[in-house]
């Protein structure tokens, strides 16, 4: 099979699409495509895994509950600790984010 990260789906929408790479066996791998999409207000992440991302493509925008903008370009990566709220502020849409993620016990 013949898989490339910066393949996109045909009927991309402004909805992020979630694709594992690697099936969830205590660690997981995913890409994640984000057109031009944002959390919803007031919506913010708490995992309760790490998450290590790298963005691929685009230009995006992650925001802490402290109030801190964490401003991504291509090739940024970060780690994000378990139990570190956040949301998606932003993402371009032209090109639309790519990211590669790896959630798990990670620290």
């Amino acid at each position: 099979m013949n898989i490339n990260l910066f393949n996109l789906p045909d009927n991309l929408s402004g909805d992020e699409v979630f694709e594992a790479i690697i099936p969830d066996n205590g660690i997981l791998i995913e890409r994640i495509i984000s057109p031009g999409h944002s959390s919803p207000p007031d919506f913010w992440y708490l995992q309760d895994r790490d998450e290590w991302v790298v963005l691929l493509q685009g230009e995006a925008g992650l925001l802490w509950e402290q109030g801190e903008l964490t401003h991504l370009n291509k090739g940024d990566w970060l780690l994000i600790p378990a139990g570190k709220k956040h949301r998606v502020e932003y993402t371009s849409s032209a090109p639309p984010c790519i990211w590669l993620a790896v959630h798990g016990k990670l620290t």
